[in-house]
């Protein structure tokens, strides 16, 4: 390898091909025309860089470093906050709100409902539209919404609800004794570096608006202080910013969430069936079919403006987007449109394989084929997990944890694969769950459940 050979990571290769970065110009640019927006932002991110930012339209400064109002992207950071106590041991997703609250409306659902939107609860807030006006303290907002009942039965379905932010915001607030935004700032903000998010505006930012749908004039949207429902839709970020936080959502982050606690609100919670398999909601993340499978992250719209940003975990890839109009911007849509245009062009390069180092005593015994009644599979030490493939298909996938083999996907996730021996200490069989693995198909000395069969 020359020493100007790129490879993964390095450091000199942190921006696209000059035709990598035309299209995904064009491609944003496509969208103000077609979104008649006054200005659009994005950038893509690509193995913890960003690796290209653009804008189109008239921004008030540089694609990288103009604020935008991000909407519900907030949502991820007050997630973020409450799956920080759950990893401390303060707070239980099962816990109901009233735990934390005391007796208020919706009391009775739990914190893991509010994250995931299967609660139950009504979409806004009782009173006037609260994006659009001037916040109310805590009290004034429970007191507005004491009396409501819900709109679905708790746990049915997926059905978006802002208000349940506001009460998972009051519960950081209480169990931390600092308010929701002083949590956000100091918990996740100055350990990710992110001086350019804010409450509300600064510095250079783009003007909220509305396009007249007739005339193409603009008007002026106001940017309030959203008060006790600001962890629902209140912050104010960039391009590189959010493209430092799109890498923290990949790779985690050892002073503010490990990885595998934040892959656990990846996993699907509710859903509806109106969107069937398109779209999903974990613990305050959104998830949409596209890239390498499924894109994590969330939309985000305020009067004004529209946002988004996601990552495709397998990938290692990020998009972030914003646009400055009350609509015009299919949030997640240019999302998959700019990953999809960034693979296309450039591909995921793979992580190399490496040899294994260092292989268990238990696990080199189970190498090999074994059959489950005919069928052959392939057992093999692959990194640090033991995989089985069936014709080349990965099937099951095994961790050793202590002297348990203990699956970590599909159908066998957290069960234990037993090794069964002869008195003599050699194994006569595997035990999947009361599947039993021979090494010959249907061996006569192993207990085959029904028996053998007779040829």
């Amino acid at each position: 390898m020359s020493a100007d050979t790129p490879v993964v990571g390095d450091p000199l290769k942190e921006s696209v091909a000059p035709v990598t970065a035309r299209r995904l110009q064009a491609k944003i640019a496509q969208a103000q025309v077609e979104g008649r927006m006054p200005s659009i932002a994005a950038g893509v991110v690509r193995d913890g860089n960003l690796v290209w930012a653009g804008g189109h339209g008239d921004l008030a400064g540089t694609a990288e470093d103009t604020q935008y109002k991000i909407g519900s992207i907030t949502k991820t950071f007050t997630a973020v906050l409450i799956l920080q106590l759950v990893e401390e041991g303060v707070l239980s997703l099962d816990d109901t709100v009233s735990t934390v609250l005391g007796e208020i409306g919706y009391g009775n659902r739990t914190i893991r409902s509010l994250l995931a939107h299967n609660s139950g609860m009504q979409a806004e807030p009782n009173g006037s539209w609260w994006e659009r006006s001037p916040g109310l303290t805590f009290d004034e907002l429970a007191a507005a919404n004491a009396d409501s009942a819900g709109v679905l039965p708790i746990g049915q379905q997926f059905h978006y609800t802002n208000l349940a932010y506001g009460l998972l915001g009051e519960t950081v607030a209480r169990l931390r004794d600092l308010s929701w935004w002083e949590c956000v700032q100091s918990r996740i903000l100055v350990p990710l570096g992110m001086n350019r998010t804010t409450y509300q505006c600064e510095g250079v930012h783009a003007q909220g608006t509305s396009v007249d749908p007739y005339t193409g004039e603009l008007i002026e949207e106001p940017h309030p202080d959203t008060g006790a429902m600001a962890p629902a839709g209140q912050m104010w970020s960039t391009v590189a910013d959010l493209a430092t936080y799109c890498t923290f959502l990949v790779e985690g982050h050892a002073g503010i969430l490990p990885k595998a606690r934040l892959e656990e609100a990846y996993i699907p919670q509710s859903g509806a069936l109106a969107s069937g398999l398109e779209s999903a909601h974990g613990l305050g993340f959104q998830m949409h079919r596209g890239g390498s499978g499924v894109l994590v992250g969330h939309t985000g719209s305020m009067p004004g403006f529209v946002a988004s940003c996601f990552i495709d975990r397998l990938r290692r890839t990020g998009v972030v987007a914003f646009a400055n109009a009350m609509t015009g911007l299919p949030a997640a849509g240019i999302a998959t449109t700019l990953l999809e245009e960034l693979e296309a062009s450039e591909p995921t390069v793979p992580e190399p394989w490496r040899p294994s180092t260092s292989v268990p005593d238990v696990v080199r015994e189970i190498v090999g084929v074994w059959h489950w009644g005919p069928t052959p599979m392939v057992f093999g030490w692959e990194g640090d997990q033991l995989v089985v493939r069936r014709n080349g298909v990965v099937g099951y996938r095994y961790r050793l944890d202590g002297d348990r083999l203990v699956g970590t996907a599909g159908y066998q996730t957290g069960e234990t694969l037993q090794v069964v021996r002869n008195d003599d200490g050699s194994i006569n069989h595997l035990n999947l769950s009361t599947f039993i693995f021979t090494r010959t198909p249907y061996d006569p000395a192993a207990p085959i459940p029904g028996g053998v069969p007779q040829r």
